[in-house]
């Protein structure tokens, strides 16, 4: 596993005024970009290479993040006109992430995960890391047996947006505008997707609240440490 993408597209409508005129991925977090803690966190597993996709006010994302020199990783950029949502975002920057399984992980999440631990080479298409259902999603995503991730389930989880992806998931797919739930179904359905339950840290950021409900968290939380990986990024 040589190569991963944040996905960092989006616009982040339910942060409100927050991204009229910003990417979600470049609000301050912890003192820091939100997308910081990806990219710190892809360092950490030996990743040098990343793919960002980025749409909205994507010039920001750019300047503020440039080659990815003073991270100590080389950034490239898949630039959507229109935004192609997950699975079209993907599929658009698969000549850049090239032949092997990558590391797909969303810039608006923050956890503990050691990304290192992921399996670098998957049985079947993907790997999904799951976490407990939160709050605002009590129905979760895909059930997980035998470490299988599966449709039917009496007990869901939720995908915690980060896993190994390999290339042929989005064999005959075309290009435009779709969710990976497009491509992760059929997959499921034919015993190709493996998975995990993550227990530890891990914060969605969604809305401004949750911004609020992380900054009380972290000061007794192990993602403190992060704010000496940065101190001459965003801060």
């Amino acid at each position: 596993m040589k190569k991963a993408m944040i996905l960092a597209a989006g616009r982040g409508e339910r942060m409100g005024v927050l991204t009229d005129n910003l990417p979600k991925a470049l609000l301050k977090v912890g003192g820091h970009y939100l997308i910081d803690y990806a990219i710190l966190a892809i360092k950490r597993a030996g990743i040098q290479e990343i793919i960002i996709n980025i749409s909205w006010r994507a010039e920001k994302i750019k300047a503020a993040l440039e080659s990815g020199e003073h991270y100590g990783v080389k950034i490239l950029y898949s630039e959507e006109q229109e935004r192609l949502e997950t699975g079209g975002g993907i599929f658009q920057a698969l000549p850049l992430l090239g032949p092997q399984a990558f590391l797909v992980m969303s810039s608006d999440i923050i956890t503990d995960y050691p990304l290192q631990d992921l399996p670098q080479d998957p049985e079947g298409l993907a790997h999904l890391v799951m976490v407990k259902n939160p709050s605002w999603h009590p129905g979760g995503d895909y059930g997980l047996c035998n470490e299988k991730i599966i449709l039917d389930a009496s007990e869901k989880l939720t995908y915690a947006s980060f896993g190994i992806f390999r290339p042929a998931l989005f064999a005959g797919c075309l290009p435009g505008h779709f969710r990976l739930t497009k491509v992760f179904a059929p997959a499921i359905a034919a015993g190709k997707i493996s998975g995990e339950e993550y227990q530890g840290l891990w914060y969605n950021m969604s809305t401004a609240q949750d911004i609020k409900e992380f900054e009380r968290a972290r000061e007794d939380s192990n993602l403190r440490p992060l704010a000496s990986e940065t101190n001459t990024l965003s801060s």
